[in-house]
């Protein structure tokens, strides 16, 4: 199945840049580009794409309001958004993912994770910059969360190592360079380790190792 895909960016030259990269995969295709929040509005509703990348700072309309439109409680017919932006301030990943964001990238994440990002939010995750992950969980911590649902023997021993490497906010691929395995190996290992914590993302990854304690470790 084709992912199709909107594209909503008021820089054109961030719409081709990430046309380039989204329509050079097999699975994918960049069926309509918006430049501004309410033409994006408009076109979800004309092209009914599969997935709407949506920048936050855009004319008429800003990109969390586009979210809570197309994705939000009220939506008619939700489409999954993943929100890319320059800015990772906390109140916009908050209000992103509140509004039904399925994704919050930053545009400095790279090509990798903008396809992950896509891939994830069709099978139904979230993915969020593993750089904005520390910035989340220093904020959970000290809030009374669940992190800890699980106990520690729930994870193996280089699953728990993986675990904290991803707490810290590393990519598959830094992951795979700190412990000398491949990217996919990492991404292996953390779908499973996501699935023993019934957790949804990398974030859910980081509040258990956070509850925990094993953060500085």
């Amino acid at each position: 199945m084709t992912i199709r895909i909107l594209l909503a960016d008021d820089q054109e030259s961030v719409r081709i840049g990430f046309r380039l990269i989204l329509d050079s995969q097999p699975d994918m295709e960049v069926v309509g580009e918006a430049e501004d929040g309410r033409q994006a509005v408009e076109l979800a509703e004309l092209l009914k794409p599969d997935v709407v990348l949506a920048d936050i700072r855009m004319p008429r309309m800003d990109g969390l309001e586009v979210t809570r439109r197309l994705a939000g409680p009220e939506a008619a017919n939700p489409v999954r958004v993943v929100v890319v932006t320059t800015f990772g301030l906390d109140e916009y990943v908050h209000t992103a993912l509140h509004n039904g964001a399925c994704g919050f990238l930053l545009k400095r994440s790279g090509p990798t994770l903008l396809v992950e990002a896509v891939r994830a939010a069709m099978a139904g995750d979230t993915l969020i910059s593993p750089s904005l992950t520390v910035s989340l969980l220093q904020n959970l911590q000290g809030a009374n969360r669940p992190g800890a649902a699980q106990p520690l023997e729930s994870l193996t021993e280089r699953e728990t190592e993986i675990a904290r490497l991803v707490a810290k906010g590393l990519t598959n691929a830094e992951i795979g360079a700190e412990l000398f395995i491949s990217a996919g190996t990492a991404k292996t290992h953390i779908a499973n380790i996501q699935r023993k914590l019934d957790a949804r993302n990398r974030v859910g990854i980081a509040a258990w190792v956070w509850g925990n304690g094993l953060a500085q470790n």
